[in-house]
């Protein structure tokens, strides 16, 4: 081959990649104008519930609890921040339809401002929930001759868990709690066996991390007491879910603590 021949066959590689490279970035690069479009109020087609409020790159949902998210329109793609995306199927200055988790169609229209100032509170900050039970017990409890006082107390605290749920649309939002941390406290007359906090982190060993991520140190109860010490359950839970886990916490006469797992 020669030397021109060459030439041309790197020339021509050169501007393939470079045409390559164009159509990456075009693909990758935001849609301002779909996302001019979301600007507005939207409720749903069918049921005429509002679903969300769009404003710069922010959606806000009508529901309370659910953390506003941040969005881009890639291609023909809607995808927030969570790294959900959505499959966009129309979209005009009033009507938005998108696919789902599930594959369903969503169509929402657009309303105008008047009639989203008396559907939509807009400036509503969304709410982080507590989950706790009593927030303190104690008593009293005799064993092998001896009387010990046991105090638990549940404080809610400003540590928040995110929690990932679908909303009614199907589409993946945040709902944020605070976590508890617990207290034990063990006394034998005035001499005091055993008094920690327990946050739940601390049931690593025990409850897989991934759980542990979304889930709410929730309760903390007196069981019993036999030869091995006094008991008393922690429970670990995704809060508005089924899942839960229920871990024994056993404090021995001498002040020393073991946990196991009771159940899932």
């Amino acid at each position: 081959m020669s030397v021109r021949g060459g030439g041309l066959v790197i020339l021509a590689s050169i501007l393939l990649l470079v045409g390559c490279s164009g159509q990456q970035e075009q693909a990758t690069e935001e849609n301002r104008e779909a996302k001019a479009l979301m600007q507005g109020v939207w409720v749903d087609a069918e049921t005429e519930d509002v679903s969300f409020r769009v404003a710069g790159d922010t959606i806000f949902y009508a529901d309370s609890t659910s953390m506003p998210a941040y969005f881009k329109i890639v291609g023909d793609s809607l995808t927030l921040s969570s790294g959900a995306s959505y499959a966009i199927e129309n979209q005009t200055e009033h009507v938005f339809s998108f696919r789902n988790q599930n594959g369903d169609l969503i169509t929402l229209h657009k309303i105008d401002e008047a009639e989203a100032d008396s559907l939509y509170v807009t400036d509503t900050k969304p709410t982080v929930m507590t989950y706790t039970h009593q927030v303190k017990t104690d008593s009293t409890v005799s064993y092998n001759g001896a009387r010990y006082h046991w105090y638990i107390a549940i404080n809610p605290t400003r540590f928040k868990v995110v929690r990932r749920t679908f909303n009614d649309d199907g589409m993946e939002v945040e709902n944020v709690y605070y976590d508890n941390i617990m207290h034990i406290s063990v006394y034998n007359g005035a001499q005091c066996l055993y008094s920690s906090d327990f946050r739940k982190q601390q049931y690593t060993k025990l409850v897989p991390t991934k759980f542990l991520e979304e889930a709410v140190l929730a309760n903390m109860e007196y069981s019993k007491a036999d030869a091995e010490g006094l008991h008393f359950n922690a429970t670990l839970c995704i809060p508005d879910g089924a899942s839960c886990y229920l871990v024994e916490t056993i404090i021995s006469y001498k002040g020393k603590m073991t946990m196991k797992l009771l159940e899932y």
